[in-house]
């Protein structure tokens, strides 16, 4: 299993704006020190702000904060927002599928337990539980 770089560069976004509550942070800070583009990271922001995650500012004063409580957001949320249309293989799409094994196959049904099991674990996780007292983390995304 491989994690989209869009899901990466959300988790580090949201993370982000966890570490820096209450204050409004511009979408170049939050790529800069996430590593990532700014065009990507403007991308990212626009859906996380879509699924009611992140609220958004225009103007001088302008920027990002999340929507809600970080302990309200579930990583499994982030996720299955985020990677809903990606299907975990090609037998998951309905559009796609051109496997011959696909009417007898058994992996299917593995896989889409496992797959159930992997966001029931990440539903239990919060932003808030990678952040808070993660000194480490926060002398990393802090805003200076």
């Amino acid at each position: 299993m491989r994690l989209t770089t869009r899901t990466n560069i959300a988790m580090r976004a949201l993370m982000y704006c966890a570490v820096n509550t209450g204050t409004v942070v511009r979408k170049s800070d939050i790529a800069s020190a996430c590593n990532a583009s700014e065009n990507h990271m403007a991308q990212v922001i626009n859906s996380l702000s879509r699924f009611g995650l992140v609220k958004t500012t225009r103007g001088r004063n302008g920027g990002v904060e999340l929507e809600r409580a970080a302990s309200d957001i579930s990583v499994g949320t982030v996720f299955r927002k985020l990677e809903a249309n990606t299907p975990f293989a090609e037998c998951f799409s309905r559009d796609s599928n051109t496997c011959p094994l696909a009417n007898s196959c058994r992996l299917t049904g593995v896989l889409s337990g496992a797959l159930a099991e992997f966001y029931k674990a990440l539903d239990d996780v919060s932003i808030a539980d990678l952040v808070d007292e993660n000194r480490e983390l926060e002398s990393t995304l802090m805003l200076r």
